[in-house]
């Protein structure tokens, strides 16, 4: 039996797609209609979460942050039984969640950290990316039910935080990557240009492609040999940011981005590649 703690879209639809298995899964959620409305797909919902933890082999939780994670296992703590394993899909801090692992262990208590690039319907339909470090042990007797929920499991080595930084890692991209769509929106409303004749730029510009050679281009750190100067790249910058003020748009990327290219070119880089402001994440 599974115990799965955190009804909100993702956690919600992990135990649609366990019970379309046949699992008997014990659900719980702060707001309780969010945990009563699965009973309808055969889950059963409890009010308290230590009594929903009781007779669990594993507990599995999909909630806000690190504080709710450990808010939420130590009220369920009571209900646990001896041999249960704690698999937490929660995005939290690798600090707190190497600390979480730590203290669970020293009290007997097997915690799986495996957080998720899915979204509801990944979770749905069991597609999507989980990732996985640790106790390889651990990992290895877990695989199989966490394979069952996720298109591929990545496992990211004993690191015990490992996951946790590279989801940390992956979010940052996801999020830089979308405002700096939302930015390219904001440029062409400013050059009268409408937002769905804009994205029609990516029918035959896929800068997704280039980005393994970009990634190889940085880890190569040949600032002295550019493509593309950091001064050159700062025009560029301006040129965007003159054409939105022009139009009394905001960006929220690229002013950012030009005051890290100002610092340093003013560190005396202004004729290396651009991507000498990596040069310091790099040492």
């Amino acid at each position: 039996m599974i115990a799965f703690y955190g009804m909100g879209l993702l956690g919600s639809n992990f135990v649609r797609a366990l019970r379309e298995r046949d699992e008997t899964v014990h659900v719980w959620n702060r707001t309780a209609s969010k945990a009563k409305a699965l009973e309808a797909n055969g889950a059963v919902a409890f009010e308290d979460p230590a009594e929903a933890a009781r007779g669990a082999q594993r507990i599995h939780v999909t909630l806000s942050d690190d504080a709710a994670v450990d808010d939420v296992l130590e009220r369920a703590r009571p209900g646990f039984d001896e041999g249960v394993a704690i698999v937490d899909h929660t995005t939290t801090s690798p600090a707190g969640t190497a600390e979480r692992i730590r203290r669970w262990a020293d009290r007997g208590i097997a915690f799986q950290h495996a957080p998720v690039f899915m979204g509801p319907m990944n979770a749905r339909h069991g597609t999507g990316y989980m990732l996985a470090s640790g106790d390889r042990d651990l990992f290895d007797a877990l695989e199989p039910e966490l394979a069952e929920m996720t298109g591929k499991v990545v496992w990211l080595g004993t690191r015990p935080d490992a996951a946790a930084a590279f989801k940390l890692m992956g979010n940052l991209f996801l999020l830089s990557m979308t405002t700096g769509v939302i930015d390219m929106l904001s440029l062409a409303k400013a050059l009268e240009i409408d937002a769905k004749e804009a994205v029609s730029l990516f029918d035959w510009f896929n800068p997704g492609a280039s980005l393994p050679a970009r990634a190889a281009r940085v880890l190569e750190a040949d600032f002295h040999h550019p493509s593309w100067t950091l001064a050159m790249a700062r025009k560029d910058a301006r040129l965007m940011m003159e054409a939105a003020a022009g139009a009394d748009i905001d960006l929220a990327v690229i002013p950012g981005v030009a005051a890290e290219m100002d610092r340093w070119i003013e560190k005396g880089h202004a004729h290396d590649d651009w991507t000498v402001m990596a040069k310091d994440a790099l040492g």
